[in-house]
């Protein structure tokens, strides 16, 4: 007898990365069942407010439900206070919103960056049942094991239990943060079947938010 499974990870991977007036914040564009690609070409990252990026691995309907949900929710905030939400802010949102589905949790393993009020980049990390931490870099995703270890190596964050509390932004220019994060890629898609085909790359900082496009390995 066949047993209900409303679940399935889609896999990929997302990365980011925040400094000093800017953040990073990348995702592979495969979209995997099992052993079969579906598509080549599925983005996992989603503007949701002002200078806020969200991207989240797991499962697509899940995603796809979530990114609905907040953009609502932060239409609806600009419409009460004239104003787009802050990144900060929408990182509780996204708490919120995932915590309130505890029960029956959205599927997906995000992480929101962008800048925030004073100007700095910022990065939240989250498990599916919205506990979340701002840190200076965060991986999530099938690669994720993979990434993480190289990031600790070459950003090296202060621990958060430090008093008085460190800055979290990493040391990095904004284009040594960019080939961290495209080195990272390179090397979990080695590893990982269920990241790879293309890298997408979406840069916030004081003069907007800037997308690229790279290649990676499409086997």
């Amino acid at each position: 007898m066949a047993r209900f499974d409303p679940y399935e990870n889609n896999g990929g991977t997302c990365v980011a990365v925040a400094g000093d007036g800017y953040c990073v914040v990348a995702a592979d564009t495969r979209l995997s069942v099992g052993y079969s690609i579906l598509s080549r070409d599925q983005s996992k990252i989603s503007e949701l407010a002002d200078k806020c990026v969200l991207a989240s691995s797991g499962f697509q309907g899940d995603i796809k439900a979530l990114q609905k949900n907040l953009a609502a929710k932060e239409l609806v905030y600009e419409h009460n206070h004239n104003k787009k939400m802050s990144c900060p802010a929408m990182a509780q949102l996204l708490s919120n919103t995932l915590y309130y589905k505890r029960f029956f949790p959205y599927y997906t393993f995000n992480v929101l960056g962008g800048l925030d009020s004073q100007g700095k980049g910022c990065v939240f990390t989250y498990d599916a049942v919205g506990s979340y931490e701002r840190t200076g870099y965060s991986a999530q995703g099938t690669g994720a094991k993979l990434i993480m270890p190289v990031l600790d190596n070459q950003l090296k964050s202060p621990s958060p239990l430090l008093l008085p509390a460190q800055d979290a932004v990493t040391p990095l220019s904004e284009s040594d943060a960019v080939d961290l994060v495209k080195d990272v890629f390179a090397s979990a898609t080695e590893r990982d079947i269920y990241t790879g085909d293309k890298l997408e790359i979406v840069v916030i900082n004081s003069s907007g938010i800037h997308r690229e496009c790279i290649e990676l390995r499409k086997d």
